[in-house]
């Protein structure tokens, strides 16, 4: 018996150093071998930080650093740099960001080049075969090649990998991030191809929206007038980022701005392809690829203290760690603070001591899609005006976890990339996706932004982002010399009317864009009259700018905000904050008394007409406690889908079509409310209007609420919120967080997206700035800086950003020094 124990004893003891040390198998994920991720030296109990010090790693000495460098840290974990010059500033941001943001960096660029699979198997295997068809590493070459051109880019971005791989080299494995142990992987070289995928993977987070299809699908299906009344292109109610003050009356356009000569083409109505979103009743999400970002810069006449004001919010998906990275950097003649993007040197939204600017998405539309015309059914050539062309062929080996490598195959013509050409049922498999990205930028690009962090007035402001293109930007600035200022700064194709809305043929040069509109002739606004700039968003310009464009643009923010800013005086930071945090909905605003009007109370009952109460009392504010937001956001979504059921019977047969926008609805039941649209098609005995639309769909909403009585409960909880971590590990995101806020308010919320960075920068001497996050420095969850601005930034609090003159002024807010030394 007693062999018998030991033996069991023995057998159980080697199946669990078996499972200690081999990775295992669940579905299709490998989990890499958990004896690793255990070590009580080497696993995850290293990343278990220990008091506050964030330096416990830090190297003292740096090879190809030029003199020493001195970095403090604030109480926030927050890098200031004190360099001698640029070379050796952004190889110590490379060094900093890497020691804190390594996993973050990398996973990123995996995404963006299609390399996913490489660590997680074969479960992302379909997303990264998406990312390679699409171009996202050709883009991303090409973006290095132009950085070649220039030395001065290139060493920029050299000396910023050197930093990242002086600490990649410092690392022992025990050191490694945790997410590296947990997938059971190392970190690899950094290159500038890695800050260039970082680069790509902004461009396709912000400049990929397009509706070719499904815009060539409803000019199809209703015919030209009907087309125009659905879907017209600009709201009479828009307020532009650059308003019509005769500035472009004498600009002749360099291409006709007749209509399209494009063919047109209509779509195979078919393969939706995630299009449509999820919501508690199914409604189509429109604006799913909406940013909510929102700047301005309000001139010193209409503040209290006589100094312009400048706020900027980007509104993005929410991730841990967060997209951004806090710094300054300070060497001769350059002293300015910020966010970066980790992998990116230099600071994209920020201030100095003379300057502070922003961003917002200009969301263009800057792809096309355009048909092949095969000369036969082996589809390897193909025609444009009678030439038969041959693809460029490119052979594509994705490395998977734990199976075989698998071989893809990429073809380009001379319109792009044949990105769905692999699946015989796509609508668009003989289609080539021309997109701007993919073009070979400035060779100065990556230098717009550290143009930026030294201008001193307008003049450096205007120098320094003529060379920015890709993914277009609303570029706002203000100056302690009292100037405000706004350009949508981007490479924006010319086409004629229409050209680009919709699917285009590839077998004609004509159809190809004929340039670009010339750098003069983009508009921009210097001063304005009415002692403000601002964009969110909106259509960039009215329609009488000279230049066609389209895109897919907000119709409420801009003109909340423009609203509140007209009628604003003695602003101050406070003035500010308020702004960045309204949860005012100018789409409710300008719907639901149309509603309440058209509702017939004497249909309803008592807890119908208790709702009606509420929601007449309701401020159109979408607070987090607001209890009468949830009644809107269904009887709005059940009458918009109630009204646009023509859309919806083809969306149910998995047809892909274009709806309407809100605000077009809205505009039909103002005008035209016995219009054809509120007639349903299921009940072709009775002709409805919007009267009868709006009751329905509000006993549709009773109902609903009637079924799911745990969802008539306040705003925040009704739509749910959550800070997801960048690798979907639910222990380390955050879902304990109740914010109000909504898509078509300034404060644009929703369940993962919304404000990523807010700052408020008064430009004074010296200059006051104010920013939060949520989120934190680190991007260790094992840390107390992984996370410590979240609850500050839900409860719409902000912290004073430390802005230093020299590297002995920190005083209380210091944490931690370090000075690096050159090796030698």
């Amino acid at each position: 018996m007693r062999l018998i124990k030991c033996l069991f004893a023995c057998s159980l003891s080697a199946l669990l150093l078996w499972g200690l040390t081999s990775p295992i198998s669940v579905g299709s994920s490998t989990i890499p071998p958990l004896g690793d991720f255990f070590n009580p030296f080497s696993g995850f109990w290293k990343n278990a930080e220990s008091g506050k010090s964030p330096l416990p790693n830090l190297a003292d000495a740096l090879p190809g650093l030029q003199a020493p460098v001195e970095v403090v840290f604030d109480d926030l974990m927050v890098p200031h740099i004190f360099a001698q010059n640029l070379h050796d500033a952004l190889m110590v941001q490379g060094y900093i960001t890497a020691s804190h943001r390594l996993w973050q960096m990398d996973i990123s660029t995996r995404r963006s080049s299609g390399r996913l699979s490489e660590v997680l198997g074969k479960r992302t295997l379909e997303l990264d075969l998406k990312m390679r068809r699409r171009g996202m590493v050709y883009a991303a070459q090409n973006e290095l090649e132009a950085w070649k051109k220039s030395p001065e880019s290139l060493a920029i971005m050299e000396a910023y990998c050197a930093g990242v791989n002086a600490w990649i080299n410092n690392l022992d494995p025990a050191d490694y991030p945790l997410e590296f142990k947990l997938l059971g992987y190392k970190p690899e070289t950094w290159t500038p191809l890695h800050s260039a995928l970082m680069l790509e993977s902004m461009a396709d987070n912000l400049a990929s929206g397009e509706s070719d299809l499904a815009s060539s699908n409803a000019l199809a299906y209703f015919g030209r007038d009907t087309f125009n009344y659905l879907y017209p292109e600009w709201n009479p109610q828009q307020t532009p980022v650059i308003p019509d003050t005769g500035q472009w009356a004498n600009i002749k356009p360099l291409v006709s701005m007749s209509d399209s000569s494009a063919s047109l083409l209509s779509g195979a109505l078919s393969h939706a392809d995630g299009f449509w979103g999820e919501n508690p009743i199914n409604i189509p999400a429109l604006d799913a690829y909406l940013y909510g970002s929102n700047n301005w810069a309000v001139a010193a006449a209409k503040t209290r203290d006589g100094n312009p004001l400048l706020a900027n919010d980007p509104h993005l998906n929410l991730t841990l760690p967060s997209i951004w990275y806090q710094l300054q950097i300070h060497i001769p003649g350059n002293n300015s603070y910020g966010t970066s993007l980790p992998g990116i040197p230099g600071i994209i939204i920020g201030f100095n001591n003379d300057i502070a600017w922003g961003v917002t998405n200009v969301s263009h539309d800057v792809s096309d899609w355009y048909r092949i015309t095969w000369t036969d059914a082996s589809r390897q050539t193909y025609l444009v005006d009678g030439k038969k062309m041959t693809p460029r062929v490119e052979l594509q080996v994705v490395k998977v976890r734990g199976q075989a490598d698998v071989t893809d195959t990429l073809r380009f013509t001379q319109w792009g990339p044949l990105t769905n050409e692999h699946d015989p049922t796509h609508p668009l498999r003989d289609h080539a996706l021309r997109w701007l990205t993919h073009d070979q930028p400035p060779p100065t690009q990556v230098l717009s932004f550290l143009g930026l962090n030294k201008s001193k007035d307008y003049n450096g402001y205007k120098a320094s982002i003529p060379s920015f293109d890709c993914p277009a930007q609303n570029f706002v600035f203000a100056s302690t010399n009292g100037d405000i200022a706004i350009q949508p700064q981007g490479k924006y194709p010319m086409r004629r009317k229409e050209q680009g809305r919709f699917l285009l043929d590839g077998s004609r040069n004509s159809d190809a864009w004929t340039g670009f509109i010339p750098q003069e002739h983009v508009p921009s606004m210097l001063n304005p009259s009415r002692g403000f700039v601002s964009s969110a968003n909106q259509h960039s310009t009215p329609p009488t700018y000279p230049y066609y464009f389209t895109g897919n643009f907000d119709d409420f923010r801009g003109r909340r905000i423009n609203g509140r800013l007209t009628g604003l005086q003695n602003a101050t930071i406070d003035s500010m904050k308020n702004m960045q945090l309204d949860n005012y909905s100018q789409k409710a605003a300008d719907v639901l008394p149309i509603m309440l009007r058209y509702l017939d109370p004497s249909k309803l009952d008592a807890e119908g007409r208790e709702m009606v109460v509420e929601l007449s009392r309701w401020d159109y504010r979408y607070d987090a406690d607001a209890t009468a937001a949830p009644f809107f956001e269904v009887w709005f979504d059940s009458l918009y889908v109630g009204v646009w059921d023509e859309m919806m019977y083809l969306k149910d047969q998995k047809k892909e079509i274009l709806f309407p926008e809100p605000w077009r609805l809205i505009e039909l039941m103002r005008t035209d409310s016995a219009g054809v649209f509120f007639d349903l098609r299921s009940t072709p005995e009775v002709k409805e209007t919007a009267v009868d639309m709006v009751n329905m769909s509000f006993q549709q909403m009773a109902v609903y609420f009637k079924n799911n009585p745990e969802k008539q409960t306040d705003w925040a909880s009704f739509r749910g919120f959550v800070i997801k971590h960048l690798g979907l590990i639910d222990a380390f995101g955050r879902s304990d967080v109740k914010v109000g806020g909504h898509k078509s308010a300034p404060n644009a919320m929703a369940v993962s997206n919304g404000p990523s960075w807010r700052m408020i920068v008064e430009l004074d001497k010296p200059v006051r700035a104010l920013g939060v996050y949520p989120g934190g420095q680190s991007g260790n969850p094992g840390s107390m800086y992984y996370d410590n601005m979240v609850n500050t930034w839900a409860a719409g609090e902000y912290f004073d950003l430390l802005f230093l003159q020299s590297s002995g002024e920190a005083g209380k807010r210091e944490l931690a020094r370090h000075t690096f030394q050159p090796s030698n």
